[in-house]
């Protein structure tokens, strides 16, 4: 861990209670009595940080939370939440990050280097995709299908910043946006898993 790495650690802790004393969330929820999504999650499939195909529909039966991350962000210690999320609720949800280096260069690495920072770190067990762009011209198929209400059916709220949410339902169909400031531990995702 570099020493930008720890001390984005330290002040974690300092940063989320500002986050929640400011009561800004952004959280999106679909609407009720919203049809089905013109494209189903789970046709959608990405390459792991290996290079295997990860298909979705593996992931029917089961909530899906899909989270851009990043190495050298101050919201980098949620890895520590996202783990003890798929730790905790592993029969009930599948927690995917999306390693992207869109926003103020905070994901320089390789897929390797990653994986590595990741495992050393945060000791992540849950599956890792390849580093992708989630927002703009090149962004990844599975955050098209996030962002595009034509595809999704209704959401079309793209990552703010690092540690970004989505929960897709176990029926494939896009839940929710959580801003980077929802801890992944935070009721408003947990109350689906118990």
């Amino acid at each position: 861990m570099t020493i930008k790495q720890r001390l984005l650690k330290l002040v974690y802790p300092i940063f989320m209670l500002l986050q929640k004393k400011s009561g800004q969330t952004n959280m999106q929820s679909k609407p009720d009595a919203m049809p089905e999504s013109p494209v189903s999650f789970f046709s959608l499939s990405a390459s792991n940080n290996a290079g295997k195909a990860f298909p979705f529909s593996d992931l029917k039966g089961r909530y899906v939370l899909i989270v851009n991350t990043a190495s050298e962000c101050g919201y980098t210690p949620q890895y520590t939440a996202l783990e003890a999320l798929h730790q905790q609720y592993r029969d009930k949800v599948a927690v995917i990050g999306f390693p992207a280096n869109n926003f103020g260069g905070q994901e320089p690495g390789s897929d390797d280097n990653i994986a590595s920072f990741c495992q050393v770190n945060f000791g992540v067990t849950f599956p890792l995709m390849k580093k992708a762009d989630v927002v703009g011209a090149q962004m990844q198929p599975v955050y098209q299908w996030l962002t595009q209400p034509a595809q999704n059916g209704w959401n079309s709220k793209r990552p703010e910043w690092n540690f970004s949410k989505y929960l897709v339902s176990p029926q494939g169909e896009l839940l929710h946006y959580f801003p980077p400031g929802i801890d992944p531990l935070d009721e408003a995702i947990t109350k689906y898993l118990s």
